[in-house]
């Protein structure tokens, strides 16, 4: 079946650096667009970014320049590198397969001095 597990979470400081992974497994992650999402607290789900099977990415406007999506498809492996944090970016960060309903259960990163 269809998992997506996200993991590299944590507390880091405004203006530090994270990254957040998401291993894939059960489908041929190398054929599908993957995306990001991310939800603050009391807020609604929004796209962080996507990434095509061959590396082409788009980023919504609130993180383009400061985050950076890539992928791994020998490991089914998709990253997100976020530098120069806010304490706006902190969220829950999920992985989403685009092609059917099929998320991970999110990884929390907390922006804060």
């Amino acid at each position: 079946q269809v998992q997506l597990v996200e993991s590299g979470g944590g507390l880091v400081q405004p203006g530090g650096s994270l990254r957040v992974s998401c291993a894939a497994s059960g489908f041929t992650f190398s054929s599908y667009v993957m995306s990001w999402y991310r939800q603050a607290p009391g807020k609604e789900r929004e796209l962080v970014g996507v990434i095509t099977p061959s590396g082409n990415t788009q980023y919504a406007d609130a993180v383009k320049g400061r985050f950076t999506i890539s992928r791994d498809n020998a490991k089914s492996t998709m990253y997100l590198q976020m530098n120069s944090l806010k304490p706006d970016d902190t969220a829950v960060y999920y992985c989403k397969r685009n092609r059917g309903d099929y998320w991970g259960k999110g990884t929390l990163v907390t922006v804060s001095s």
